[in-house]
């Protein structure tokens, strides 16, 4: 059975939560744009703990029968992006995270609040 966009979201919440990912916060983009209904934005605090948080999310996609669509800077792990379709997932390095601010630049949204 396919995850419909809130339960994928609350997946990656979880996978990001275990791998003890910093400052979780979701934005809900629905409405907004196209390009996902979620954003889940974190951070880990080394490159080592960044690429466990991408390696978590996709192996619980995988796990759930979802497919991954991309994931995009997973060597440099200073920003990876992992693309589930409906929810995107920013995982930064404490230091990038600051410096983008996606959180601001998508500031329309609304901020899903967590468990």
């Amino acid at each position: 059975m396919a995850l419909n966009s809130k339960q994928l979201m609350e997946l990656a919440v979880d996978a990001v939560e275990d791998k003890k990912a910093m400052d979780v916060v979701v934005l809900d983009l629905q409405g907004i744009s196209l390009i996902a209904d979620y954003f889940v934005i974190c951070h880990g605090n080394s490159d080592t703990q960044v690429q466990a948080i991408s390696t978590e999310i996709r192996k619980r996609a995988h796990e759930a029968g979802m497919s991954v669509r991309g994931t995009e800077g997973f060597n440099s792990a200073r920003w990876v992006l992992n693309d589930l379709g409906d929810v995107i997932v920013h995982v930064f390095h404490r230091d990038e995270r600051e410096y983008y601010n996606l959180e601001k630049l998508w500031s329309d949204a609304k901020v899903v609040e967590l468990a």
